[in-house]
């Protein structure tokens, strides 16, 4: 079920919650979500066509997991399959101390990925067009999330080698995946499992955390 909530409602329902935002993302996020809606009506790049759904969804439920992320400023951060940007785009905004790179295979959300960084615009974001197998970073990263990528050992196993000493794979799911996380392997560690409220959106979502337990060898 979804509750009729404009963007103003949904962030300042957030921040009740403590999610603080910069001056200027209101703005921002008002561009991502038109941006998203103008390109979604050629190009297919989520099946969530109603700019209501597109809120709370998108926006909302990205938003959702900053407390539940690392607070320290300067983080390199991995949205692994970002498709529409969905959570990378929402948390560069958020966070504009942080690097954010929205890495996605399909040619097509690419190019809308790095067109939106453009127009909105977004400095800390860089786009790569890649698998995440076959992606080679310089750097790695200290947050590595998805949401709606595979299932969490895939995601374990292909993404692990991009965590830096002491990073974490966050992904977003919604109901409780008590299957997935009985089979993950030795190798990754589940650090919790933290509910998420997204304002206006009446449905499981849960935010999964996890570490990598043995060398990297040995997990991808």
């Amino acid at each position: 079920m979804i509750a009729a909530i404009d963007l103003d409602e949904g962030l300042a329902a957030l921040a009740a919650s403590g999610v603080a935002l910069p001056h200027g993302a209101r703005e921002k996020l008002g561009a991502y979500l038109a941006l998203l809606a103008k390109w979604n009506s050629v190009y297919n790049l989520t099946a969530i066509r109603d700019p209501g759904q597109m809120i709370t969804h998108h926006v909302l439920d990205a938003l959702a997991v900053l407390p539940h992320l690392p607070s320290t400023a300067h983080e390199r951060v991995l949205d692994v399959g970002s498709g529409g940007g969905v959570p990378g785009l929402p948390l560069a905004i958020a966070r504009p101390d942080w690097s954010v790179v929205l890495l996605d295979s399909n040619h097509k959300k690419a190019a809308f990925l790095r067109q939106a960084a453009i127009e909105i615009p977004l400095a800390n974001v860089e786009t790569v067009t890649a698998r995440v197998e076959d992606y080679a970073p310089a750097t790695p990263f200290g947050i590595v999330i998805s949401r709606a990528f595979s299932d969490l050992e895939t995601f374990a196993q292909s993404s692990a080698r991009h965590l830096a000493p002491g990073g974490r794979l966050y992904a977003m799911k919604g109901v409780f995946p008590d299957e997935e996380i009985a089979q993950l392997s030795p190798a990754v560690r589940m650090v919790g499992v933290s509910a998420l409220a997204v304002p206006g959106l009446d449905a499981q979502r849960h935010l999964v955390m996890m570490e990598v337990v043995a060398a990297p060898g040995e997990v991808a």
